[in-house]
Formats: structure tokens, C-alpha cells, sequence
């Protein structure tokens, strides 16, 4: 379930956001990591624009404004746009049901999501009770699930496979125990048989 194993283009922009984002915060406590090395040094005349202009506003404003610019970029990337093929996850007190087109119509699964490798996928998300975050790592991003609204996520798996995924939102005493499963399908055995719903 790591993060840093993409196995969809969503997972693979959020992935490089996560390095840009780190390096930007690296940079910044290099810079603050070398001016209190530089405080326990002799003496010296430094004019003041230096450090407050140059190095505090200047510096930082610009390692900023890049992290802003590739958050705005990877964030209009990964925005549902054009059609998709639709699922629905239902969340409730501790577990999840998920809804996707079968051979005879759609099925309804408990804890396993059925989705084909290949295409985007739209996750239509819903909540019973409290909120809760729908969450598959290594296929995109998180959503939460709140009650009385429906979000929208798009997630896509790049091959056939299993992925884990979890809810990433404190929902009571057995958040831990609510896991799921994705199934990537083979596009040539999409829809699944109305049996391999079961988890």
C-alpha cells in the first residue's frame, strides 16, 4: 500500500507532486539548517537586505510559488474530464459495499471493488453514517466520504492486479478494520461474472 509504488497515472502525478513537495521543504530547512551554522560563526558585517529581502522573502517566495504552481498543475491533471466508466462505493460503520457494472446488470460487493486495467474509472462516493476517507494508494488519491453528498474520484489501474485500500478518515472504534479491496480487471474479462463479487 505504498504510496511511492504508483500503479496508475493519478498515483504517478500524485507521486511526483510528493517529490517536488519534498524537495521544496528540503531546500528551505538546508537554508535555515545553514543560517543557524552560520550564527555560531565570527562576527560579520552582512547587510540586513541579505537576509530579509534575499534569503527570508525572496527565497522563500520563490521555492513557494513553484510548490503552488505544481500543486495547481497536478491538481487540474487528475480532475475527472471526458467520460469514464462509473462505480459507487458506499461507506458506512465499518465497511464498504461497492456497486459496478456486471454481465447480467450491475452488482453490489462488500469490501472488494471491481474495476477494468486500463481505463479511468469514476468512484461515486457516499457515506451511511459518519465520514469516512476512501483511499487506494497505489491507484490515486483520497476522498472523503460525507453524508447526504456524493464525491466524485478518478482512479485507474495501468494493469491487472489486486490493490489494497483503506479508510483514511478516524470513522470510531473499528476504523482500523475497514479495508478493501480494487480488482484490475483484464479489459477482455470486463464485466466480471456476477460471482466474482464476493470478497
Amino acid at each position: 500500500m505504498s504510496t511511492f509504488s504508483p500503479s496508475g497515472p493519478v498515483a504517478q502525478e500524485i507521486v511526483w507532486l510528493l517529490r517536488v513537495m519534498l524537495a521544496g521543504a528540503a531546500a528551505l530547512t538546508l537554508l535555515v539548517l545553514a543560517m543557524v551554522a552560520i550564527g555560531f560563526g565570527r562576527p560579520r558585517e552582512i547587510p540586513d537586505k541579505r537576509w530579509t529581502v534575499g534569503l527570508g522573502v525572496m527565497f522563500s517566495l520563490t521555492i513557494l510559488t513553484v510548490l503552488l504552481g505544481a500543486a495547481l498543475w497536478v491538481g487540474e491533471r487528475i480532475l475527472p474530464h471526458g467520460m469514464a466508466l462509473e462505480v459507487r462505493a458506499h461507506a458506512r460503520q465499518w465497511s464498504w459495499t461497492f456497486t459496478h457494472p456486471g454481465a447480467g446488470g450491475p452488482v453490489n460487493t462488500d469490501a472488494v471493488l471491481h474495476i477494468p486495467a486500463g481505463q479511468p474509472v469514476d468512484v461515486l462516493i457516499t457515506s451511511e453514517d459518519v465520514i469516512h476517507s476512501f483511499w487506494v494508494p497505489q491507484l490515486g488519491g483520497k476522498m472523503d466520504a460525507i453524508p447526504g453528498r456524493q464525491n466524485r474520484l478518478r482512479i485507474e489501474a495501468h494493469r491487472p492486479g489486486t490493490y489494497d485500500g483503506v479508510c483514511a478518515e478516524f470513522c470510531g472504534q473499528d476504523h482500523a478494520e475497514m479495508r478493501f479491496r480494487v480488482i484490475a480487471h483484464d479489459p477482455a474479462d470486463w464485466p466480471p461474472r456476477a460471482q466474482e463479487g464476493r470478497p
